[in-house]
């Protein structure tokens, strides 16, 4: 291992040497220390899902809004990952939802695209939580989960649940067209059905 004391920090974290990196925080590293894509020490830790690396890390401060330079954050990623425990970890520890991520989008957008089913409940149920955020393409959560999912009953579900939360199922994008109009687009019969059906109350 090279032994420049922050090349090993980061290293460390990478091969999850939790008893190695904790001996330096006692020691005053710092905890917010990046490599030169400023990824920091919890966002190594939570690309790799290591729950305790990023618990160990939370109790020394470690800033979970801290943004590499893909404006990438743990809490943005972790959301995005579906890595549920880390998103319930890092909204005990400061989690801001006004950091948003390289398409001007909360961590909702991407867990809702890709199914993450728990960590859209867990979100879209945080007090306080953006859940009708507009990203930069012109998407919503609920619109993503329409147009960037495969209509199958995961997504139905994802959609559910941002219903029930209270989302608005009538924001269109840059095009006029509302998440109804790609689902009637995309043949998504039940999602089409879900929302008729919301649409109505």
């Amino acid at each position: 291992m090279n032994t420049h004391p922050q090349t090993n920090l980061l290293e460390a974290v990478q091969k999850n040497q939790l008893l190695f990196v904790e001996e330096e925080l006692k020691k005053g590293a710092n905890v917010n220390l990046t490599d030169k894509n400023g990824k920091s020490l919890l966002l190594i830790a939570t690309h790799n899902n290591n729950f305790e690396m990023a618990k160990l890390l939370v109790s020394y401060k470690a800033d979970v809004n801290q943004q590499d330079k893909i404006q990438d954050s743990p809490f943005l990623y972790a959301g995005a990952a579906g890595h549920l425990k880390l998103v319930q970890l890092y909204l005990s520890h400061g989690a801001r939802f006004d950091v948003f991520n390289r398409y001007n989008g909360t961590a909702l957008i991407p867990a809702s695209e890709r199914g993450h089913l728990e960590v859209v409940k867990l979100l879209a149920n945080t007090k306080g939580f953006p859940i009708n955020h507009v990203n930069r393409l012109g998407w919503t959560a609920l619109m993503e989960a329409v147009i960037l999912g495969d209509g199958t009953q995961k997504f139905v579900n994802v959609i559910q649940t941002l219903i029930d939360a209270g989302c608005n199922i009538n924001i269109a994008d840059h095009d006029k067209k509302t998440p109804l109009a790609h689902a009637k687009a995309k043949g998504y019969s039940d999602i089409v059905q879900l929302l008729e059906k919301t649409s109505k109350k």
